[in-house]
C-alpha cells in the first residue's frame, strides 16, 4: 500500500508564497503519476496540479484556475513532488492533497475518482 504524506502548510498573506512536499513510502514516486488537490469544507475536492510519472515524462497539467501561479515539479533524488504557490489569494485557502495513481489523464478525466492513493493534506491559509 502506498503511503502519502504532504508538508509545508500553513498561514501566508495574500500575494505570497508557499511550498508543499508530497513523500511516498515504501515506493518510489517515480513510478506514479501524483496530484494536488485541494477542498474547503462543504465543496468538492477540486485538482490543482498533476505531474505525470518519470517513465511518462514528467507533463504537468493545471486547471485555469492555478495555471501561472501553481508549479509542480518532482526531486526523485529527494523522492518528493513539490506545489510552489506563488501570488496566493484567500480563494487558494484549503486543504491541500496529495494522491498517486497511474497517468494523469485519470487525473483529468475523472478527478478525485482517479486516484488510488491519498495523503492525510496540509492546511493553507491565505490571510492578512
Amino acid at each position: 500500500q502506498l503511503q502519502l504524506v504532504e508538508s509545508g502548510g500553513g498561514l501566508v498573506q495574500p500575494g505570497g508564497s508557499l511550498r508543499l512536499s508530497c513523500t511516498t513510502s515504501p515506493y518510489s514516486l517515480d513510478y506514479y503519476a501524483i496530484g494536488w488537490f485541494r477542498q474547503v469544507p462543504g465543496k468538492e475536492r477540486e485538482g490543482v496540479s498533476c505531474i505525470s510519472s518519470s517513465s511518462g515524462g514528467g507533463n504537468t497539467f493545471y486547471p485555469d484556475s492555478v495555471k501561472g501561479r501553481f508549479t509542480i515539479s518532482r526531486d526523485s533524488s529527494k523522492n518528493t513532488v513539490y506545489l510552489q504557490m506563488n501570488l496566493l489569494k484567500p480563494e487558494d485557502t484549503a486543504t491541500y492533497y496529495c494522491a498517486a495513481t497511474s497517468s494523469c489523464y485519470l487525473y483529468t478525466d475523472s478527478g478525485p475518482g482517479g486516484m488510488d492513493f491519498w495523503g492525510k493534506g496540509t492546511l493553507v491559509i491565505v490571510s492578512s
